[in-house]
């Protein structure tokens, strides 16, 4: 988070803006984003908490969704854009860097957590970092899972830190990161043991990842038509 802040404050002391909308904006989504990261577990494995529905507020027991924490981001930056008459897509474009930075680092909790983690690893020569991890309580090695992703964020980082002097318009950084992490979410995911489900065998976060890249597309093809470009801000920040 910190390092997230101070990518945010660099970057909106770049394109002129004072440190005090990322101050303003962090103290206002930090517990919102947390909030929403646990009720998102909650919901999709209220079967865990129905009998002792007091356990869904047991945070330190585990239970956190990326998902939940970003869409309640999104939520909460529309409501900080509303109010302060800024433009959304100017925030969360100086924003998403840090989201993703965020993101490949938290996914090392994970490791330190032992979950996350992918499917069985039989083969013995398979068996090694970074391609597996030894799950010490059921003593097996499986895909390292929340590495792939790590790698493949940090990438997305660093796409996004190259692009953003050339970025075209107003929400483009947003485009490709909802393009770029919603298809390395799509296929990660599908290898992971632990996934929240919607019905069936569909995973809910394979269903979203398929919606970012949906947007992403659309954001791009028809940015022009959908979205208005302020060039010009004059309020307090």
């Amino acid at each position: 988070m910190i390092l997230g802040v101070l990518l945010a404050l660099k970057e909106a002391h770049r394109k002129g803006y004072k440190s005090d909308l990322i101050f303003d904006f962090i103290i206002m989504v930090l517990p919102i984003a947390i909030i929403c990261a646990r009720l998102y577990y909650v919901i999709f494995e209220w079967k865990s908490y129905s009998n002792n529905p007091l356990m869904a507020f047991a945070i330190w027991e585990g239970g956190l969704a990326i998902y939940g924490g970003i869409i309640g981001g999104f939520v909460t930056a529309i409501i900080f854009s509303k109010i302060n008459k800024f433009s959304l897509l100017k925030l969360v474009d100086i924003l998403i860097p840090s989201l993703i930075l965020g993101q490949a680092i938290g996914r090392w909790g994970n490791f330190v957590n032992q979950e996350a983690f992918g499917n069985l690893v039989i083969n013995e020569s398979l068996k090694f970092f970074p391609y597996a991890v030894f799950i010490e309580d059921i003593a097996e090695w499986h895909q390292a899972t929340f590495l792939y992703e790590s790698i493949w964020n940090l990438i997305i980082f660093t796409i996004l830190i190259l692009y953003k002097k050339k970025s075209k318009f107003d929400g483009n950084l947003l485009s490709i990161y909802m393009i770029m992490y919603g298809t390395g979410r799509f296929f990660i995911e599908g290898l992971r043991t632990d996934s929240l489900y919607l019905i069936a065998n569909i995973r809910v976060s394979q269903v979203l990842s398929i919606v970012l890249v949906l947007v992403g597309i659309f954001m791009i093809t028809f940015h022009k038509k959908i979205f208005k470009q302020i060039d010009t801000y004059v309020g307090k920040y």
